[in-house]
């Protein structure tokens, strides 16, 4: 299959962004990011304790930066952080710059996916439910707005959606 230029993966916290593209990069050839990975390797620290010490308002301006630098580069796929689609850079280069897949996941799924994991300040609370409908009413009309392919991710294996991207791509 010809390479397709770069694919950027947008989505809720638990809808599978960095599992899904580690194994699509892997079938495809191409080189895989994670932009919150990127964040942490380049601080030498987590985002846990980014949030802590500057805010998530400090996080984003770290993120829109790696945004704006991986994708340039080319023939990548770009796992995002489930927020970088909140600044209005970051969705004009993810649109502009290459292939964008919306990896939906309902509210259950995020949280039966995240429901032990400490790495997300975000859900550092006492109703995350809420939390998580609170961020996808937001959220999920500028996921769709940039998104080329939406991709639902609900109850499916990795590999199973990894294909149907593959085969989505293909048809393009």
């Amino acid at each position: 299959m010809k390479t397709p230029g770069s694919l950027f993966l947008t989505g809720p916290m638990g809808a599978g962004k960095s599992t899904i593209g580690r194994q699509l990069s892997r079938q495809l050839r191409l080189a895989f990011y994670d932009s919150d990975r990127e964040i942490e390797n380049r601080t030498g620290v987590d985002i846990p304790l980014i949030f802590e010490l500057e805010g998530e308002q400090g996080f984003r301006k770290r993120e829109r930066l790696i945004i704006d630098e991986l994708t340039s580069l080319p023939n990548i796929v770009l796992a995002t952080g489930g927020g970088a689609i909140l600044d209005a850079d970051n969705r004009e280069h993810l649109a502009e710059r290459g292939l964008v897949i919306y990896l939906h996941a309902s509210v259950d799924q995020q949280l039966t996916r995240t429901e032990h994991d400490r790495n997300r300040p975000l859900l550092q609370t006492d109703n995350p439910r809420q939390r998580l409908e609170d961020l996808m009413q937001v959220r999920d009309p500028l996921y769709r707005e940039i998104a080329d392919l939406v991709i639902d991710t609900d109850g499916k294996r990795v590999m199973a959606v990894v294909n149907q991207i593959i085969r989505k791509l293909k048809l393009r």
